[in-house]
């Protein structure tokens, strides 16, 4: 089994949606990657458009570049990525997704965001990753035109609701992932949750169902609000990803799960900005961050006695066209 280790690679409190942002958080880069090469692993850091800008990340990450230690990948933001184009009355706050906008305007910003990681690294990028996870098949032919092999943005059993806005606001769409497969896939260009005939290959994200079909009846008719936050404090959360949490103990389960099922890969995820006390909602002090470090040492070390090797994204794919998976024209 291969570990894809992937950094959303994006500004300090995105979460806040404010313009008064910074990339302070690309200093707290280098500690992770030296920990991911202590195990022999690799990352594939997937960059913002202003990230791709930060002096700090640019140095880091050629140095990582030259030890083959990572890959550059994209993660388009649209609401801060060239061009300009005005879809709500502020983007910054509503942060809609690229699949909302004008499909010219999309393919706008992912040349744009392609060619500023492309320039700066002098590396072709293979590799992306959706803003805000929400993709579908008009995104994905974007992205085979721009020579893309790689997307990473499907999340399966996960259903990604219409966002709450004004009603003089341009209405979000659902994006609905729970069907999609939890292996590999070349993409279809009708829908990206089912296979196809797309060159561009989707590595899911690796989640899986915790609850029965009691809890999530139950977890169904539950509006949003205290109640639902205390009842994830008692059962644990619906769908447990491989990413650090509040809720240590998923990483292991999903890893349990994935070694036991005969997965040939697992994909880990973090925002970069967890990596630094209070650019997030999630570790918002040193003590979180130790304990969150703590939690990804034992998990790699978990997996690396598992036998387990470290890939980029674009390693991956290679291996999968190997065996067979490739796309034929």
């Amino acid at each position: 089994m291969k570990l894809l280790i992937t950094i959303d690679t994006e500004a300090d409190r995105v979460w806040s949606r404010t313009d008064k942002v910074s990339t302070e958080n690309a200093r707290y880069l280098p500690r992770f990657q030296q920990l991911c090469e202590k195990f022999g692993f690799k990352t594939t850091y997937l960059v913002t458009y202003r990230m791709g800008q930060d002096g700090f990340f640019g140095d880091f990450a050629k140095d990582a570049l030259s030890r083959q230690g990572c890959e550059i990948g994209s993660h388009p933001h649209p609401w801060s990525s060239p061009p300009d184009y005005k879809l709500t009355s502020d983007d910054i706050k509503f942060h809609p997704y690229l699949i909302e906008y004008p499909v010219q305007i999309m393919r706008e910003k992912i040349k744009a965001i392609t060619e500023l990681l492309e320039n700066r690294f002098g590396k072709k990028v293979y590799s992306h990753r959706a803003g805000r996870w929400a993709f579908n098949q008009v995104y994905a032919k974007i992205l085979c035109e721009f020579g893309y092999k790689v997307d990473c943005s499907v999340t399966p059993f996960v259903k990604l609701n219409a966002e709450k806005r004004p009603v003089n606001e341009p209405q979000s769409p659902v994006v609905d992932y729970t069907d999609a497969p939890q292996h590999a896939y070349f993409l279809n260009s009708r829908d990206v949750s089912k296979g196809g005939e797309l060159p561009l290959l989707e590595i899911p994200m690796t989640t899986m169902p915790y609850y029965g079909k009691v809890l999530s009846a139950i977890y169904g008719m539950i509006p949003d609000g205290i109640c639902l936050y205390a009842f994830r404090a008692i059962f644990g959360r619906p769908v447990n990803w491989f990413r650090p949490h509040s809720y240590h103990q998923e990483m292991f389960r999903v890893a349990m799960h994935r070694l036991n099922s005969g997965a040939d890969y697992i994909m880990f995820m973090l925002h970069s900005s967890e990596l630094m006390p209070g650019a997030n909602p999630v570790f918002k002090n040193k003590r979180q961050i130790e304990r969150m470090y703590e939690t990804i040492e034992q998990v790699f070390g978990f997996l690396k006695d598992n036998k387990v090797k470290g890939a980029t994204c674009s390693q991956y794919y290679e291996i999968f066209e190997s065996q067979g998976g490739g796309f034929k024209k």
